[in-house]
């Protein structure tokens, strides 16, 4: 049954509800490309060009969608570049632990590098088959099931390797810095030493 599916407090949403902060950003095909930086091996960031970005290995995983506003997306095919293969092409140095996922608006979500390069992982670009549309981040978004959905970023635009954690946008806000939605990781008045770094 989809109920014992549902993490605590989550409730089965009907169609794919829109959540974001800040309008949708009007993007430019022919000029995007994304961004790697911070701690790779080489020591020099690399941009990928849209085509570039194209031509890494693609798949397509299977992985549901726990909003932190208490609805879940269930039974969800993703297809796009596994986060895996992203990791492979530009590779971060030995000592990376953590990623910080940047996108349109300065928008950023951190994690560490086990669940951005977990199987599940993957930058999006199709929801069952059909592309993203705007609202729900074409031309890319980051999906990460194992964590709340304000880590799986829309709009992406850079990744940095961190060797030490670093609290995005929302964790800066008073948001979980782990975000487990199994363990219910709401919130960051919930943490307990060792979850991340001290708010400012």
């Amino acid at each position: 049954m989809s109920e014992q599916r549902l993490p605590p407090s989550q409730y089965l949403a009907r169609g794919w509800p829109v959540v974001h902060y800040g309008p949708i950003p009007k993007l430019r095909p022919e000029t995007w490309d994304l961004r790697c930086f911070g701690a790779l091996t080489t020591g020099t960031e690399r941009h990928l060009s849209a085509d570039e970005f194209a031509a890494l290995p693609r798949s397509t995983v299977h992985g549901d969608l726990h909003c932190v506003t208490k609805f879940s997306l269930l039974d969800s095919e993703w297809s796009g570049v596994p986060t895996r293969a992203l990791l492979e092409a530009v590779p971060p140095a030995p000592d990376v632990t953590h990623v910080m996922v940047w996108a349109e608006y300065g928008y950023s979500a951190n994690m560490s590098l086990d669940d951005f390069g977990a199987e599940d992982s993957i930058l999006a670009t199709h929801r069952n088959g059909e592309q993203l549309t705007p609202e729900h981040g074409w031309p890319l978004r980051l999906v990460v099931p194992r964590l709340y959905a304000w880590k799986s970023a829309k709009w992406v635009r850079a990744v940095e390797y961190l060797t030490t954690d670093r609290r995005g946008f929302w964790e800066e806000r008073g948001y979980h810095n782990v975000a487990d939605p199994w363990r219910e990781q709401r919130y960051s008045y919930q943490e307990e030493p060792g979850h991340g770094p001290a708010l400012r």
